[in-house]
């Protein structure tokens, strides 16, 4: 099984990433004002409040929180947040806020949905990882992540321990089944159009394709593919995958997995595998903004 390098368990967002994000989500919480809090809440009132944890997980989205808490109102304050990738138990103070109360209040569901939904996936992507870690696999997201929140997911994914895959289409050569159904209906062999898209490509460029059968791997391995992803493998194949293989290509199991299959995936040998899942199903953790 080939070794690959390590990343940091959290990297950095960028500051116009999470703006990008807040601004969109209080424009559709928040489009004309807050008429709930202007009725009952007076203009000079101050308020203090605790993001608590109702459950134990990892924490992920300390910036996105103390940003979206504060794009109302420069003068709301977010202090004591918990380190991203730190782990967390039920009853825990994570950040406390305090400021204007309108602005509180009017800013605390838009941060408590993207805080919450970071940590749940940094929660169950921790929980992949310990699944797997004795066999060295790395854990990857997938592109099916919530439209617009793309970087803020990937990040928490890092956050739990997971790696990134891909960010968009523009960043490498993946051809998946229907790319091959393409090719089929021309007079192109597989192997000719992988050299050839090879051949066009800058060197950097990293090629991966995606096989769901075993007789696909060899004209793959000729083709020079960096990445080979055995799509709804039988561990069986999975296995006979890897050995045909043989450290020629890096090896990416894909395709249902869960945490009940994922240990038994990664004793097949392969490199990495890639969890749909921990972006485009999971559940948001339960945290709260307690008031005092």
């Amino acid at each position: 099984m080939q070794t690959a390098h390590s990343l940091q368990p959290a990297q950095s967002l960028q500051a116009a990433q999470i703006d990008a994000v807040i601004r969109m989500a209080l424009a559709e919480d928040v489009p004309f004002g807050d008429l709930t809090t202007e009725c009952f809440v007076p203009a000079q009132a101050v308020t203090e409040a605790h993001l608590v944890a109702r459950e134990p997980g990892v924490f992920s989205g300390g910036e996105v929180f103390s940003r979206a808490m504060t794009a109302l109102d420069p003068a709301v304050q977010v202090q004591g947040a918990l380190p991203d990738a730190a782990r967390f138990d039920t009853g825990q103070r994570l950040a406390s806020v305090r400021g204007p109360a309108r602005a509180v209040l009017s800013a605390e569901r838009t941060a408590l949905n993207l805080v919450q939904r970071m940590s749940g996936i940094a929660t169950l992507t921790a929980e992949y990882v310990r699944t797997v870690e004795a066999t060295g696999v790395r854990i990857a997201d997938t592109r099916k992540t919530t439209p617009g929140l793309r970087a803020l997911e990937r990040h928490a994914v890092r956050c739990g321990g997971g790696h990134n895959h891909r960010f968009s289409l523009s960043d490498a050569v993946m051809a998946k089944d229907n790319h091959l159904a393409m090719l089929s209906e021309g007079s192109e062999d597989l192997t000719s159009a992988l050299r050839r898209a090879r051949a066009t490509l800058p060197h950097t460029t990293h090629l991966e394709v995606e096989v769901d059968r075993l007789s696909q791997i060899p004209a793959v391995l000729e083709g020079g593919a960096d990445t080979i992803m055995l799509d709804n493998f039988s561990l069986e194949d999975l296995r006979r995958g890897v050995e045909m293989i043989h450290g020629c290509a890096l090896v990416e199991a894909s395709g249902g997995v869960t945490l009940e299959t994922v240990g038994a995936i990664a004793q097949t040998g392969v490199d990495l595998i890639s969890v749909g899942a921990l972006t485009h199903s999971v559940r948001a953790l339960d945290l709260g903004l307690d008031f005092q």
